[in-house]
């Protein structure tokens, strides 16, 4: 059955790539995906599956009730697009101003739609349930992947998987990794409280830039003096605002940046120092100062099983010619909730485009993928599912004898 879900998906690969520049096209904002939404339900209403709309938020879910029992495995992709403008020369240029998918969940969204189409039509052989999550909101903290799951997105599920479309990664590669993976993403916004005045008086204020240069140096020791060396840790500052007059000394500047970590401690860690590099510099020069800490997306943290099961059957995977261990990646995302609730693996599916010239990282206006990387996201799927409960009672029958 297997091989022949491979060629219907090889067949059905002109649909993702309509479908992708259809929303390629469209894209909509974190919680903004309205249209989005309606025309994954609409797809699925067509297909007769069973699907529910607001889902803690804009998200959906949809189940394919296999005709025999067995296993239910969940599938995410993800479905909002950023706030940045399309520089792209290409047909399926997005047509809303200031807005694109350059991260990939355009192809995601598509590639599960059309991976639930062809299992459908081997729903009376399949043993266990397909559940299908499509989530809005990754890209914006809090995020829908929270939401959805206190809205029992996972319900009656036995493990949950997802993929990321990578651009920096060459086709045909599948890069998996056991525990963690992909960062804890948190925010810090400080503003520092000076005292203002003429530039050629720098004696009678509080200068806020100097302070705030003062905190920028602390914060960059956090990481090497403060974090154990053999721990992974980021601490970035993106924006250092302040007044801009030539002859002003500023008596307040902003400063905004990031924090990422992998472990529960270096985390908390990093949120205490953060708060003391910003305390002592202020206290040097008797300032006054507010440091606020959001926390974001918890680490993605793979469970080991479902890690290694991915790993097992992946190379058997038409399409793929490469298996490898991922490097920890210190971008965030949200498919740590789901990992929280349940066990699974998330996992990178090499997208680079075969022209190296039009190879842009993630995020980038000029961000693209080579399509077939879809195709090839979704013959794993395929893989997963019907692999999946053999695999498990393997599972179970050694831990038995054990």
């Amino acid at each position: 059955m297997l091989e022949n879900i491979y060629t219907d998906l090889d067949e059905q690969y002109y649909k993702m790539v309509e479908i992708r520049r259809h929303l390629h096209q469209h894209p909509e904002l974190s919680f903004q995906e309205w249209k989005t939404a309606s025309f994954i339900k609409e797809y699925y209403t067509d297909l007769g599956i069973e699907v529910k709309d607001k889902v803690g938020g804009n998200g959906l879910t949809a189940c394919i009730k296999g005709g025999k029992p067995g296993k239910t495995v969940a599938f995410r992709a993800d479905f909002d697009a950023l706030p940045i403008q399309d520089e792209k020369e290409v047909p399926y240029k997005s047509t809303v101003p200031g807005v694109m998918h350059a991260c990939g969940h355009d192809a995601h969204t598509a590639l599960l739609l059309v991976f639930a189409k062809v299992m459908n039509r081997y729903r009376d052989q399949l043993s266990g349930n397909i559940l299908l999550i499509h989530q809005h909101a990754e890209e914006y903290a809090p995020g829908g992947a929270k939401s959805m799951v206190e809205a029992g997105c996972l319900d009656g599920a036995d493990a949950v998987f997802g993929t990321h479309l990578w651009s920096i990664s060459p086709l045909g590669t599948i890069q998996y990794r056991n525990g963690p993976i992909m960062a804890a993403a948190d925010r810090f916004e400080i503003e520092i409280k000076g005292k203002g005045g003429h530039g050629a008086q720098p004696h009678l204020t509080k200068d806020a830039i100097v302070i705030g240069a003062q905190v920028i140096s602390n914060l960059q020791q956090i990481v090497s003096r403060k974090v154990d060396p053999v721990e992974a840790a980021v601490v970035s500052v993106g924006t250092f605002k302040a007044e801009n007059a030539f002859n002003v000394i500023a008596d307040t500047a902003k400063l905004i940046g990031t924090a990422r970590t992998f472990k529960e401690e270096v985390r908390n860690q990093a949120e205490q120092e953060v708060e003391k590099a910003v305390k002592a510099a202020c206290l040097l020069y008797d300032a006054d100062y507010t440091c606020d800490y959001f926390r974001g997306y918890p680490a993605v943290v793979n469970h080991e099983k479902e890690t290694a099961f991915v790993k097992n059957l992946a190379s058997a995977v038409p399409g793929v010619d490469t298996v490898e261990e991922s490097p920890l990646q210190m971008g965030g995302e949200d498919f740590a909730y789901y990992l929280q609730k349940q066990k699974g693996t998330f996992f990178f599916t090499g997208a680079m485009p075969a022209d190296k010239a039009a190879a842009f990282p993630h995020h980038h206006p000029r961000f693209d993928i080579d399509e077939k990387a879809m195709l090839v996201a979704a013959k794993t799927f395929a893989s997963i599912f019907i692999q999946y409960e053999h695999a498990e009672t393997e599972s179970n029958q050694e831990a038995a004898v054990q």
